[in-house]
């Protein structure tokens, strides 16, 4: 292993006390120790500045960052790459978790096989950390047309190799929901594969309430990244669309049943 390969943690954070400090310690424990953390504060009115402060003295590798005014996760995303020095870019979102050997085993991957895009597998978890008891698998590669029906990756798998994608297909759309999604878009239509790691490296947390969690929401999201961000045709919209339901909804009756039979 090459220990110049930096790797730069996009890390936004908003009124996440509850959280962090589980976050920030999945990172320090990280078996690859050549890492920056930048974490962009969007103006949080609890102590979550105070308890990032705390880390980011005693470990010079975490960088907090202030912003001015609250302006929600793709800025605050963009604030961090801005600021990146690493070759390779990871997410992590400041209420989800990594396992300690997530960077290690996902940039051997990755440089093994030279690959510029990449998602671990990762398992979703509740407000306390307890499991879901459903664990998401990636598949071996998904493209620009595989990933508009087939929405497997997830922010907190993602890495990418700026020696093969270019950073400027990183800055994401100022949206309120699927910013992520728009970006991981943006970097498959430039022509570049996402490879899965069939191992999971990761924990997603599913709040109650969060953004994520809203399902009336979550559908007319992914309406308007069709429509709107994509521009795909109202053919091709509906198509991607039903496709991504009959997928969506064969995946939720799959792992209920893995579970069932445990």
């Amino acid at each position: 292993m090459n220990e110049n390969n930096l790797v730069s943690i996009i890390t936004p954070s908003y009124n996440c006390k509850r959280y962090i400090q589980d976050t920030i310690e999945s990172v320090i424990h990280q078996t690859y120790k050549n890492w920056e953390l930048i974490i962009v504060d969007d103006c949080s009115s609890d102590n979550t500045c105070e308890i990032i402060e705390k880390y980011a003295y005693d470990d010079k590798r975490i960088r907090l960052i202030k912003s001015k005014q609250n302006s929600g996760a793709a800025i605050s995303r963009n604030i961090a790459l801005s600021n990146a020095k690493g070759r390779f870019i990871a997410y992590l979102d400041a209420d989800d978790l990594w396992y300690p050997q997530k960077l290690e085993i996902q940039i051997n991957f990755m440089l093994r096989n030279n690959y510029g895009f990449s998602c671990a597998s990762y398992e979703v978890i509740d407000n306390e950390g307890k499991p879901k008891g459903k664990n998401v698998y990636m598949i071996k590669k998904v493209d620009y047309r595989g990933f508009l029906t087939n929405n497997l990756l997830q922010t907190v798998g993602i890495m990418i190799d700026t020696k093969i994608v270019d950073r400027k297909f990183l800055i994401m759309p100022n949206m309120l929901r699927r910013q992520d999604a728009a970006t991981w878009l943006q970097i498959l239509k430039a022509g570049n594969e996402c490879y899965g790691l069939n191992e999971i490296l990761a924990k997603y947390r599913r709040t109650e309430g969060s953004l994520s969690s809203d399902k009336k929401k979550a559908i007319k999201g992914v309406w308007y990244l069709y429509r709107d961000i994509e521009h795909l045709s109202l053919p091709f919209s509906c198509y991607c669309f039903i496709r991504y339901a009959f997928l969506a909804l064969w995946k939720r009756i799959y792992v209920r049943k893995n579970v069932k039979e445990r």
